[in-house]
């Protein structure tokens, strides 16, 4: 038998013990940005990391309202998760260099939506070859960065990008 050790998993076991009830954002709003893993509060959004993620750095925006879908969103609170999207791509460009990002909603449960009265934008980056025959044969996914340290290499590269950004006129 071989082993995988993951010991970065016994946070998600203890968490699972003492699962709280409600919307995961708008849980995480309550706690301190390193333990929640948020990487920006803006006015009307947040950055958080996918603490589950497809590949390493995928991140996600979430309106700080519990709002279900983006028809409910004034016009501000989207035009933000715009310039939070710009920010979040040079970020996650300048520290992993991806190939590609795959950038999407699932709107409802059908669509796939793991939160569906609260919605998000996942930012997932991509890498030709990211996928390999542990998803496939073993249903496994592995991953080369936990979580806590992916967040301590964007953190302050994500911040220089949201100082940066510009509005238009």
């Amino acid at each position: 038998m071989k082993y995988l050790f993951t010991p970065w998993r016994w946070e998600y076991i203890k968490r699972t013990l003492k699962k709280e009830e409600g919307c995961v954002f708008c849980l995480a709003q309550k706690r301190e940005d390193e333990e929640a893993f948020i990487l920006y509060r803006g006015r009307h959004n947040l950055i958080i990391m996918n603490i589950y993620p497809y590949n390493n750095g995928h991140i996600m925006i979430a309106p700080l309202r519990h709002l279900a879908t983006p028809e409910e969103a004034p016009a501000e609170l989207l035009s933000e998760i715009g310039l939070l999207l710009q920010a979040s791509l040079r970020a996650l460009r300048r520290i992993f260099s991806p190939h590609g990002f795959n950038v999407g909603m699932n709107l409802g449960r059908s669509a796939g939506a793991g939160v569906k009265d609260h919605f998000h934008l996942h930012i997932v980056p991509r890498w030709e070859g990211d996928s390999n025959f542990m998803a496939v044969f073993a249903d496994t996914k592995v991953m080369a960065l936990d979580v806590s340290r992916v967040y301590r290499m964007l953190k302050p590269v994500l911040l220089e990008e949201i100082k940066n950004l510009t509005t238009p006129d």
